[in-house]
């Protein structure tokens, strides 16, 4: 079993490997365990880090998407929560990055004509994989966008199938009950 501050400080290892900082990790790990929002200074004193070096990394996750900023009635200090959608967020910059990539290797491929038949193939090889993964993924993304917006009675547990062949129904069902006001 996993204790809590072992949990953070593995999400910080994970974020490490991932190209975000160890202090975002541990941030982003901390806001999972936690049902409230947390000031910036609670944060700095449970992750034994600098309240500066918790405000960079609040507004990375922030700019990400990740994470919000909220603020409380009367409290003049700033409070840090996840969004409802964090994990589905980071999928998303994920395929921020990867476009990135293949924006990359498709300038490179449209100038890679006196380039060796190897070379050709390998930006073809990324076009073809980041059409094929990309497609299915941001199919994936909608579909469970559309899942959330449906009312929780709707939603069924099961199969992926199932959920998806149950979602579909409601959506619809909403969308004409909008068009009959």
């Amino acid at each position: 079993m996993t204790d809590p501050d072992t949990f953070i400080e593995r999400m910080g290892l994970a974020a490490e490997s991932d190209g975000l900082s160890r202090i975002a990790g541990r941030l982003f790990g901390a806001l999972i365990l936690h049902n409230e929002p947390r000031s910036l200074d609670d944060l700095a004193a449970q992750l034994a880090v600098s309240k500066a070096s918790i405000s960079t990394e609040a507004r990375r996750l922030v700019d990400r998407g990740v994470a919000e900023r909220v603020g409380k009635p009367g409290d003049r200090r700033d409070y840090y929560s996840l969004t409802p959608d964090f994990f589905a967020q980071i999928i998303r910059f994920r395929l921020s990055r990867w476009a990135t990539v293949h924006r990359l290797a498709r300038e490179m491929q449209s100038e890679a004509e006196n380039q060796p038949q190897l070379v050709r193939e390998r930006f073809a090889y990324i076009d073809d994989v980041h059409a094929f993964v990309l497609a299915r993924v941001e199919d994936a993304l909608r579909e469970w966008s559309e899942r959330q917006a449906a009312p929780p009675r709707e939603r069924r547990a099961g199969s992926a199938h199932d959920r998806n062949t149950a979602v579909k129904p409601a959506i619809k069902r909403r969308a004409a009950r909008e068009r009959l006001g």
